[in-house]
């Protein structure tokens, strides 16, 4: 990575999946893909249903294992190459450098809303009235009304769940963001408020990979389109 501006490369990344229960038959998902992003860059990830635009995200992210190539982060003036991370380096870069908001809501049980955006925010650093602070400033930002606050998300509503996952999400402000159609259960004026949102993080120096279908969303937060269909290989029958 010869840019001192990329926060994100990958290499000549490939990736299958075998499925057991059809006699190891292998699925190619992706096979040689090739990008970099800047600090302060959005890219969107393009190409149709099961092209492997969530693949490649989750690559990124550490939660599937790349069967070639390299994924490498810059950690301070190192890189460091997620496909070959141990499994603890990966939920280091989690914790300090990559930030991920996927389609579904995952918290433990009980916890208020209030408490799981805020839990992100000090894992990013903020002392407790500071992440505490931070998190009310998301809530309010996504129209997560007070009183559901000290509820916990999994009572909510599919938009509100999903605008309490973006809240976690931006809540620690990390260097790398990853955003897998963050738009899908939300509506007009949430969306408005995401890419407001999106476009800050972008502007302080934030690399951003993104999957959205809303196609208006797309077109004002994306610097630059990557058309995963030029990544994509035959599937196996």
């Amino acid at each position: 990575m010869s840019d001192p501006g990329e926060l994100v490369r990958l290499e000549g990344v490939a990736k299958k999946f075998v499925l057991h229960l059809r006699g190891g038959a292998e699925i190619e998902v992706v096979d040689d893909v090739n990008f970099a992003v800047r600090s302060g860059e959005c890219v969107a990830l393009s190409g149709p249903s099961g092209a492997g635009k969530s693949s490649i995200l989750k690559m990124i992210y550490g939660n599937y294992r790349a069967d070639r190539g390299a994924i490498l982060v810059r950690v301070g003036d190192e890189f460091v190459d997620v496909a070959q991370a141990e499994p603890r380096r990966i939920l280091e870069l989690r914790l300090s450098v990559i930030a991920y908001v996927s389609q579904f809501l995952r918290v433990i049980p009980r916890v208020g809303t209030l408490d799981v955006v805020a839990a992100a925010a000090a894992e990013g650093g903020r002392g407790p009235d500071d992440a505490r602070e931070r998190a009310a400033e998301l809530l309010t930002r996504l129209q997560i009304p007070r009183q559901l606050w000290q509820l916990p998300p999994a009572t909510f509503s599919g938009g509100e769940q999903q605008r309490v996952n973006i809240a976690r999400g931006l809540a620690a402000e990390r260097p790398i963001l990853l955003l897998d159609e963050p738009t899908a259960s939300l509506d007009a004026a949430n969306r408005a408020v995401l890419v407001d949102l999106v476009k800050a993080r972008a502007r302080s120096g934030v690399a951003v990979i993104g999957i959205f279908h809303d196609e208006d969303v797309r077109d004002h937060l994306a610097d630059r389109l990557v058309d995963v269909t030029r990544f994509a290989r035959k599937r196996a029958a």
